[in-house]
């Protein structure tokens, strides 16, 4: 047999556009000056997701996978773009979040008179729009360096996020956030040395046809996971996130939490799945899950101690991002069903989904609290649903994806998992899942007591918020909620792409 072509199909232009699409937004910004980006920052997003909601709407038609390469140059030389149902899925999702985020931000920061602040909202803009072109690069990318570049880009977009407010501790926090980043950059690069090494190649389809049990392989996985969980804030490599996220701005806060930290869980799957051998694969899931399983009780437990709002909701993130975790047990499959066939494998992906919106949209509201009081302690904020009703709803909403209750995303994803993990022999994962959303709800229902109390004394806002200010919020944890009519078995769009890789071998 010859070596292996990747071949450019129809609709494959769109995954170009996904990714250069935000560029040319930053490119113009910079072109025309800071009293432009809020504009052309709105005209990107509604055309990034007419591209988003495009490409998996092609998905959807043709049953397969989206593949482009760039300038027909083949791997290794080249570099090859493509989207499954899963990274089709990815960028829907990113494209929602960021546009809802975006709308917040514009409605939050209007332009000023000052130089000052033209020039802060440019830089929100800028490392927004780069953001979102550095996640899409990760969703479809086939080759392991190029995929160390978009994670690059990704943090570097991300980290001036955490410290736009200039203030000293957000950037010790981003200073942390970036050493994490980095270290897991390193520990990333070994590995792909590491493979490339052994194999000449970087690309994932060829790696998945080539790769063999090996301690080469077994050094470079270990490596590149173990980079990926500190960018993925994974307990216990999770001592970055709270602070990072609870002291950013609200718009940045959603986005770091509902997007930034599931590139690397979105890559830790691909290795998993399409480049370690069976038996290494199945042993690295048994970890994951453990890790997974201490994320969820431990960092459940430290969000219920916690006296403010957004470090509250940051160390939820941490706890909610361990479901992802223990899929990969749940979704090791068998020889007659492969893992994306299995609930679990539609389980991680809902959970994912409605993570992503539930989060962003608990982080908006929080950020409308926190702006109309001037604070976001917990205990001083009985009565807050009174004045800002639309937030309190919001929060409530989102509240219900995390915690598992119907007829919410997350009720959905976590009845696959707990579903799957009784069915496959692990009770101990279905009874973190069980505890996992009694500690969601104790604390989410600490917010919404406090949310619905009558004070001694009413609450008064410092400020008037724009009643548009909350409807971002609102829009966004309305649909997790409403993912909650998926129904209860394996989606179809999730398994495109799997089985056939839409490569082509020349004869």
């Amino acid at each position: 047999m010859t070596p292996l072509v990747h071949a450019t199909t129809p609709g494959g232009y769109l995954l170009v556009l996904a990714v250069i699409l935000p560029v040319c937004a930053v490119l113009a910004i910079i072109a025309c000056g800071p009293r432009s980006a809020a504009r052309i920052a709105m005209i990107t997003l509604a055309a990034g997701l007419v591209v988003a909601t495009a490409t998996a709407r092609e998905l959807m038609s043709s049953g397969t996978a989206l593949s482009y390469v760039v300038g027909a140059w083949q791997p290794p030389l080249g570099i090859a773009l493509r989207a499954d149902g899963l990274a089709g899925a990815m960028l829907v999702m990113t494209a929602v979040v960021v546009v809802a985020v975006g709308l917040f931000a514009r409605a939050q920061y209007g332009l000023q008179e000052s130089a000052g602040e033209g020039r802060a909202q440019a830089t929100f803009w800028m490392m927004l729009l780069a953001l979102w072109s550095a996640l899409n690069a990760v969703f479809i990318g086939e080759d392991l360096f190029n995929l160390y570049v978009a994670l690059e880009l990704l943090t570097f977009a991300a980290v001036p996020l955490v410290c736009l407010d200039g203030r000293a501790e957000t950037v010790s926090a981003a200073l942390r956030y970036l050493l994490f980043a980095l270290i897991g950059s390193l520990l990333y690069l070994l590995g792909c040395g590491l493979i490339y090494g052994q194999y000449g190649t970087l690309d994932l389809l060829a790696l998945s046809r080539l790769s063999r049990s090996d301690p080469a392989l077994f050094a470079a996985l270990a490596l590149m996971i173990v980079g990926l969980l500190a960018k993925a804030a994974l307990f216990p490599l999770h001592l970055w996130l709270p602070p990072a996220h609870a002291g950013a701005p609200a718009p940045a806060s959603a986005i770091l939490s509902a997007l930034v930290i599931k590139a690397p869980v979105f890559l830790i799957l691909r290795l998993v799945l399409d480049v370690a051998p069976p038996q290494a694969a199945a042993i690295v899931g048994q970890l994951l899950a453990v890790l997974g399983a201490a994320s969820i009780l431990f960092c459940s437990v430290m969000a219920l101690r916690q006296a403010r709002l957004k470090l509250m909701i940051a160390y939820s993130t941490v706890a909610q991002i361990g479901y992802l975790f223990i899929v990969f047990p749940l979704a090791s499959g068998s020889a007659d069903l492969p893992p994306w066939g299995t609930i679990a494998w539609t389980g991680g992906a809902l959970q994912l989904i409605s993570h992503a919106l539930a989060k962003a949209a608990m982080f908006l509201a929080a950020g409308v609290i926190a702006q109309a009081f001037g604070h976001d302690r917990i205990a001083d904020l009985g009565g807050f649903g009174r004045v800002l009703p639309l937030s309190a709803v919001a929060f409530g909403l989102a509240g219900l994806s995390l915690m598992g209750i119907p007829p919410s995303g997350g009720f959905i994803a976590k009845c696959l998992l707990l579903t799957a993990a009784v069915v496959e022999g692990y009770p101990w994962l279905a009874a973190t899942i069980l505890a996992g959303g009694l500690l969601a709800g104790a604390y989410v229902f600490r917010v919404i007591n406090k949310a619905l109390a009558v004070p001694a004394v009413p609450i008064q806002p410092r400020r008037t918020v724009p009643q548009r200010l909350e409807y971002a919020a609102l829009a966004l944890a309305a649909a997790a909620v409403l993912l909650g009519f998926v129904p209860l078995r394996p989606f179809g769009l999730l398994q495109i792409g799997r089985g056939d890789v839409n490569l082509a071998w020349t004869p």
